[in-house]
């Protein structure tokens, strides 16, 4: 037992039966057992029991042990000067001020299924995926689970999307730019391309889109790639650099993406050519994203986006494949950055005009397929089958934000177990 616990235990009223009797023996009905507290004072405020034929308002303290009043240091503490009730787990001493007061103590011990206390320590103990993965069933999962879980990432996301915006003098379409540089790097190369678009003004960017060479030379040129021409291709990429450069005065930083541990399709080579694609073929594409009607319209504006001529026979740079093929965007890959980059930022675009974009993005999230990936993998075997990248974008954030952490008290399907 721990605080924490008993705490959540009185929180959320997980007791065998209600007739408590405080340590003298005397019937004590508890009327409002009072609002949790996260801050500092007393664990739940503006309680209300029944004591002596007495009703008493105010603050009700948890503790282990009684001792822990004092250990704590409260005696004399303003802030718990309004104590109407001693909860504890054990009843080891008693408290002088407290019986000079008539103020009850409850202990708890014998109102607690132990059953109880051994789920508590089992979701404790070391897991190879999810603390509840002994005990788990798929039953235990709440109403609205799955929309609760969605709305709470796009709320996280929401809050970084903001802050960027502040950085960048709200400029959504700079954000855009910086998100979808992000989705398109995937895990590896992610946090490189997205450094990659911020280290490019966007107002250059968006000046040169209707250029597709100067686009790819952008970026090829600012990942260091263009100083040793190979052939042709990578020579005119790299004179348009120069030119870029000097006009531009553009900065000498340069990014250094990823190839290792990664296919042919995913080199960063084929997404920054496919990126400049994109944006080259939409001079609108901030606002056909935000505006687009449905989930088809969204993947529309991606499914004719292609790397550059080049990349028809290439991978990397004066190295002619054999394997010859339009480099397209995939539908799995469209999936993706709609999930992790266009919705996010629609969300935070429309959730303070649009009274109904809970209902709208959750609607975009259901007609998407749910990812598949390891720990997509480990919560099917578990019985947990997302039909949607809704339902697998909340198993996602669930893991992330609760299961990784332990942070069983917090979350509804440790909740629903506890109590089952």
């Amino acid at each position: 037992m721990n605080e924490k616990l008993l705490q959540y235990l009185w929180n959320f009223k997980i007791f065998n039966n209600f007739d408590f009797k405080d340590v003298q023996g005397n019937t004590l009905e508890i009327l409002e057992f009072g609002t949790w507290n996260f801050d500092s004072g007393p664990d739940f405020l503006l309680g209300k029991i029944k004591t002596k034929d007495l009703v008493l308002v105010g603050n009700i303290e948890l503790h282990v042990k009684s001792s822990d009043w004092i250990f704590h240091r409260h005696s004399g503490n303003p802030e718990f000067k309004n104590i109407i009730a001693h909860v504890v787990f054990i009843h080891d001493i008693e408290i002088e001020e407290f019986t000079d007061n008539n103020i009850p103590t409850l202990e708890l011990k014998n109102y607690i299924d132990e059953k109880l206390l051994s789920k508590y320590q089992l979701l404790l103990e070391q897991t190879q995926f999810i603390p509840c993965e002994k005990i788990f069933d798929i039953k235990h999962l709440p109403v609205n689970f799955h929309e609760e879980n969605l709305l709470k990432k796009l709320d996280v996301k929401s809050i970084e999307i903001e802050e960027r915006l502040q950085t960048f003098k709200n400029n959504y379409e700079a954000v855009l730019f910086h998100q979808l540089a992000y989705a398109f790097g995937l895990k590896v190369n992610a946090p490189l391309f997205k450094q990659l678009a911020e280290s490019i003004n966007y107002t250059i960017f968006n000046k040169i889109r209707q250029n597709q060479t100067q686009l790819e030379a952008l970026l090829f040129g600012m990942c260091n790639w263009l100083e040793n021409p190979l052939d042709e291709q990578t020579t005119i990429w790299k004179r348009e650099f120069e030119f870029l450069k000097k006009k531009y005065q553009l900065s000498e930083t340069f990014i250094h993406p990823k190839f290792s541990k990664l296919r042919p399709p995913n080199f960063p080579t084929i997404r920054l050519s496919q990126l400049a694609s994109l944006y080259h073929a939409n001079q609108n594409l901030f606002s056909k994203l935000i505006t687009a009607k449905n989930i088809d319209q969204l993947y529309f504006i991606f499914t004719k986006v292609a790397a550059s001529e080049y990349w028809y026979n290439h991978y990397n740079f004066g190295k002619i494949s054999p394997v010859q093929t339009e480099k397209r965007l995939t539908k799995d890959f469209i999936a993706l950055i709609l999930i992790n980059a266009v919705l996010p930022l629609r969300y935070t675009y429309h959730k303070n005009t649009s009274a109904s974009i809970v209902e709208d993005i959750s609607t975009l999230y259901q007609n998407i397929p749910a990812e598949n990936n390891t720990i997509i993998e480990n919560w099917k075997s578990l019985g947990a089958h997302p039909k949607n990248a809704l339902e697998s974008q909340s198993l996602l954030y669930h893991y992330h934000h609760l299961c990784l952490t332990k942070n069983c008290l917090n979350c509804s399907i440790g909740l629903s177990l506890m109590k089952s």
